[in-house]
């Protein structure tokens, strides 16, 4: 309620009122348009799930689950949250409705409302919209290649011009094991001028590291080892066969050795899609 007595939006969260309805119905068009022409299909999933879910699948050292979860515990004793994201999600709604048992690759897409508990400014709110795509059952260059094109197509569709995609990659698990012992030897000397956040997560998951929004953690980052000199034999193989694919298919961008994520499910192949000239102004993920 605000201060003149009226009950008003919760911080965070807004109106999408009737004059506004044509542009969100043109961003879904655009959406189910693209989904539907490299054939993915509709996947809907409840609004809220149980929160371990998200802790297993997201990770607890992530922002999303230590610090943005809408959390709660029902009549009956269970632990649930509101869905901050939608991608586990998805791979529990493939997993639970048998959809392993069907042709692979499974081609899904979801647009839902998603909920994070963050700090309200511009273009980030508490309630927001999300448009997802997951391809379950292979892992494949072309498979990143395909989600990355879909994701370049669907602005294109918009209109949206001086893009650029920021691509790179963070292996696979245990041969990172590796680069993360030398990421953390080049911070631990530098571990006071850390922000807070990155103190604490210097030894669990020095790659969060790299992925932070403080900005004296961005200029730190700029002296730090990179992963993609030193992946294994196959991720390397991978990551140019996604180059490989995506100039085959005409699609721009740019490798930043430096690019990772911040969510624990992410292997190999990572990207981003930034204004042009803005490398560290995320306007999405991928």
């Amino acid at each position: 309620m605000g201060m003149s007595g009226r009950y008003q939006t919760p911080r965070g969260t807004e109106d999408i009122l009737p004059e506004e309805q044509p542009y969100w119905r043109a961003i879904r068009d655009a959406a189910e348009d693209v989904t539907r022409l490299f054939g993915y299909e509709r996947l809907d999933t409840p609004t809220f799930e149980d929160a371990a879910l998200f802790e297993k699948g997201t990770g607890d050292t992530t922002d999303i689950v230590e610090k943005e979860m809408y959390g709660f515990e029902d009549q009956g004793g269970e632990s649930l949250s509101l869905i901050p994201e939608a991608t586990p999600a998805i791979c529990r709604a493939y997993l639970e409705h048998g959809l392993a048992s069907r042709p692979q690759p499974v081609r899904l897409f979801t647009i839902a409302r998603m909920f994070r508990y963050n700090r309200p400014q511009l273009g980030r709110l508490r309630q927001f919209n999300q448009f997802d795509c997951e391809v379950l059952g292979s892992d494949t260059a072309l498979v990143d290649a395909e989600l990355i094109e879909l994701h370049w197509r669907f602005y294109e569709r918009l209109g949206l011009r001086d893009l650029e995609i920021r691509l790179g990659s963070i292996d696979d698990p245990e041969p990172r094991r590796a680069y993360l012992d030398r990421l953390r030897a080049y911070y631990l000397p530098l571990q006071d001028q850390l922000s807070e956040d990155s103190q604490r997560r210097l030894e669990r998951n020095p790659l969060r590291l790299l992925d932070s929004n403080d900005p004296g953690d961005q200029a730190l980052r700029e002296g730090a080892p990179t992963m993609i000199d030193a992946l294994s034999t196959d991720a390397a193989e991978h990551f140019e066969g996604v180059k490989d694919a995506l100039t085959a298919a005409g699609v721009p961008f740019v490798v930043d050795p430096l690019l990772v994520r911040g969510l624990d499910y992410y292997n190999r192949t990572v990207w981003e899609i930034v204004p042009k000239g803005d490398g560290r102004q995320q306007s999405s993920i991928g």
